[in-house]
């Protein structure tokens, strides 16, 4: 302790002032001037030791709290500056040990008060989501980040753009790729415009999974990538070069409000067009009719991967020419959703999706098997949904990359369309029906009693607080 220097100010000063004690007064009972005790509570002066038991005898602290005060509040500030919100205003740790050294019940202030405005966010989410259910718009203002509005518009409408599939199918005909798109696409990148594509192993690119060089006219794409994976992103590629002017069209059409969110669009309107290449149109609904829907049948002969042959299911909504009106979702295994889209917009009114009883969830227990439910919301509106884990990029040995499920549904009216109808079981004495399985559209605006799965309580009940009677759920309600 003696080599060591403490420099204390703002928790000296944190002591006299809960005492209501003037410098003087202090001084006067620590043994030393005012202006050395101003020096202290400056930093401008460390504590001694004999100043560190002085305190100790005289006003009964710790002195170890003395020692050390922000190693509490400083992972609570890191984790508040990581917020999506403020990342990026500090360069590094230093000012934040500074902030937690030198204004502790500022820093402590400033962490109840974030705590309160996630807490708000979360309350406003939820309202949000209720207030959708029962078909009524909501119009709060809030901050979004430009994800978070390309996301919310995407959901909201069809997940079908038509003239970006007149161009896949224009460019298709140019390509005329045959049973090889892979090698049409890199054959007309190459001849056309003199972009020559090459898979890069991980320590080339450890970060991306595609990168254009401008420079040297080549187009680099990752070998964590599938097979599948690595030709969408090269007809990606393609798409963003050939279908620029359709791409921009669709996106002046959502009517963005900014150019990081049209940036973040351009992105999906080129992942939507590469899926257009990858299954064409007319032949894609043919199969998909045919075969009655069936994703490994459809991903076999088109040589896509389940996710995107399911992907692609959603889009099926040419005037004259649909298909059943899927939707889909996907989640990993923390139950984080990153992606939602919609034949007719995704069913965030009607369905939700939250749900922990929904077969999303189990899927990651059985890994590559498809499973199917027929689930009824509270309303009684009853739709089919399929769940299965998907492959993402491989990682290296020492490396955990997110493992993600997807969820594909339609109304449960279709079921005779699709080969996963068949597997429903029927109810016992009634003809034509099948057993469903009651979920919600999520805890919080889930008024289902007595569920077994219940994760949060519902903010349209009170809790039901009886100290006679306790129900299986934790979240009881009256």
């Amino acid at each position: 302790m003696a080599d060591q220097k403490i420099f204390a100010g703002p928790r000296i000063r944190r002591i006299r002032t809960q005492r209501e004690l003037t410098q003087t007064a202090m001084a006067a009972d620590l043994g030393i001037s005012p202006s050395y005790l101003n020096l202290i509570e400056r930093n401008q002066r460390p504590l001694t030791v004999q100043l560190l038991l002085k305190l100790a005898s005289v006003y009964k602290v710790d002195v170890n709290e003395l020692q050390g005060g922000g190693e509490q509040v400083l992972p609570q500030l890191k984790e508040m500056f990581a917020d999506p919100l403020l990342a990026g205003e500090l360069p590094g740790d230093q000012e934040l040990i500074e902030i937690s050294e030198g204004a502790p019940n500022v820093s402590a202030a400033l962490v109840k008060l974030y705590r309160a405005y996630r807490e708000s966010q979360e309350r406003l989410s939820d309202l949000s989501d209720m207030l959708a259910r029962e078909g009524r718009e909501t119009r709060i203002a809030s901050a979004r980040l430009p994800a978070d509005e390309v996301r919310d518009t995407l959901e909201k409408r069809p997940n079908h753009f038509a003239r970006l599939e007149e161009e896949a199918e224009s460019f298709t005909k140019l390509l005329s790729p045959g049973d090889d798109l892979m090698g049409a696409l890199t054959g007309w990148l190459r001849a056309d415009h003199g972009i020559s594509v090459k898979v890069l192993p991980v320590e080339a690119m450890p970060d991306w999974k595609r990168r254009y060089d401008r420079h040297s006219n080549r187009l680099f794409i990752s070998e964590r990538l599938s097979p599948f994976d690595q030709k969408r992103e090269v007809a990606m590629e393609a798409a963003l070069i050939r279908m620029q002017v359709a791409i921009t069209a669709e996106i002046e059409d959502l009517k963005l409000s900014s150019n990081e969110a049209r940036r973040i669009a351009r992105f999906e309107m080129a992942r939507y067009a590469a899926h257009a290449l990858m299954m064409p149109y007319e032949r894609f609904l043919q199969v998909a009719v045919r075969e009655k829907y069936d994703l490994d049948v459809l991903k076999s002969r088109f040589g896509v991967s389940f996710e995107q042959a399911a992907n692609r299911l959603t889009m099926l909504q040419r005037r004259g020419a649909a298909g059943v009106p899927f939707f889909m979702a996907e989640i990993d295994q923390a139950g984080n959703r990153f992606r939602r889209a919609g034949a007719r917009g995704y069913p965030q009114a009607r369905f939700g999706g939250s749900c922990p009883k929904l077969p999303v969830h189990e899927a990651f227990n059985t890994p590559g098997h498809i499973l199917v439910e027929a689930v009824q919301m509270p309303d009684g509106v009853e739709f089919l949904i399929i769940a299965r884990t998907l492959e993402g990029p491989q990682g290296a040995f020492h490396e955990r990359p997110r493992r993600t499920a997807i969820l594909l549904g339609c109304e449960i009216a279709h079921r005779n369309d699709i080969v996963y109808g068949a597997v429903l079981r029927g109810v016992p004495d009634a003809p034509g029906r099948v057993q469903t399985l009651p979920v919600g559209p999520a805890c919080r605006v889930c008024e289902r009693a007595g569920c077994l799965a219940r994760a949060e309580p519902p903010i349209t009940r009170p809790l039901g607080l009886d100290d006679m009677t306790t129900g299986f759920s934790v979240f009881d309600f009256v």
